[in-house]
């Protein structure tokens, strides 16, 4: 092969090298979003978050998800329900305003990072405060066959208190055990099971009077609704609903005065509800934790607790639960 072709043969083949090259970076730009996408996915997902207040560690949660190349949030508070919330990302973080009647002081703002597999970040107030807080990915809490159900254990003996605690204990006054029922008598403390469990099938009954609100949170976690007070709100937030997100089909009748009962099986992630014998919410996925969890980690056992913390007369009888083995 003469000197000249093998020349002619290296001017080809760097000729072809350069267009090989040079067409990658035309395909990147070509859809610029792929790189802002890929950090937001990052993100994406529900996430079991822990404020750390001046006074106490509190349980929030938000799970965020992709519309359009943007991030959207829906956000439970201290307390409350399921909020949307705008989602900004700023140089790789996150930014959100907290939606007014979540529990946190109005104006105040989220600043969140990924840090290994946490989120990271502070809550700010417009009065200079700031908490830290931090958020771990929710457990999928899939469950392999059907539950092996144990033995029935009373959590009432219907005569005192015993095997139940308080959450705020100079507020348990507004509890209290007449004629073989637990009464809550107005707004205070959280009555908490001492024991803790995973899965189970729970039977409780109760009566509500006029105007009153409480609820049956499950591992302390989730809150099967209970009220006579809540006529407005959306049906996911009435009687016999998850507290803002399953509300049951058909509508629990909100009579005040008449002994119910709920029969609540917990699997996993997964819930029915039966109130007075009729199926009104039917193996249904609870998303995340409700507003006034004891908690953020749902892999976890919790308690059952009823809520003490708004108004009116309620009266509970007959608690029973069945754990699985």
């Amino acid at each position: 092969m003469t000197d000249a072709k093998k020349l002619r043969i290296v001017l080809l083949v760097a000729v072809s090298l350069r267009l090989c090259v040079g067409s990658q970076p035309a395909t990147a730009q070509a859809n610029p979003t792929v790189g802002r996408s890929g950090s937001n996915t990052s993100y994406l997902g529900r996430w079991d978050l822990t404020i750390k207040t001046p006074t106490q560690e509190r349980a929030s949660w938000i799970e965020l998800s992709e519309n359009g190349g943007r991030l959207e949030g829906l956000l439970i508070g201290l307390w409350g329900h399921a909020t949307p919330t705008e989602i900004q990302v700023k140089d790789g973080e996150i930014e959100f305003a907290v939606p007014k009647g979540e529990g946190f002081p109005e104006g105040a703002l989220f600043h969140g990072k990924l840090a290994r597999a946490e989120l990271v970040g502070t809550v700010t107030t417009v009065n200079g405060a700031s908490w830290h807080w931090a958020g771990r990915r929710a457990p999928s809490l899939a469950r392999k066959g059907a539950p092996r159900w144990g033995e029935p254990i009373p959590l009432f003996g219907g005569k005192d208190l015993t095997g139940w605690t308080f959450t705020d204990p100079t507020q348990a006054g507004i509890w209290g055990v007449e004629d073989g029922t637990l009464i809550k008598h107005g707004r205070g403390s959280e009555i908490v099971t001492t024991s803790r469990f995973q899965d189970f099938k729970l039977h409780i009954e109760f009566n509500c009077g006029p105007m009153a609100n409480s609820g049956v949170y499950l591992r302390g976690r989730y809150e099967v609704q209970i009220e006579t007070n809540a006529a407005q709100e959306s049906p996911n937030r009435r009687m016999g609903a998850v507290y803002g997100f399953i509300a049951p089909e058909p509508a629990v009748p909100r009579t005040p005065d008449v002994w119910q009962s709920y029969d609540i099986t917990l699997v996993g992630r997964t819930v029915t509800v039966v109130h007075n014998g009729q199926t009104v919410i039917d193996r249904q996925e609870v998303p995340g934790i409700t507003g006034g969890a004891i908690d953020s980690n749902e892999g976890s056992p919790g308690p059952i607790y009823l809520q003490g913390t708004e108004d009116g007369r309620v009266a509970f009888r007959n608690i029973v639960i069945t754990p699985a083995q």
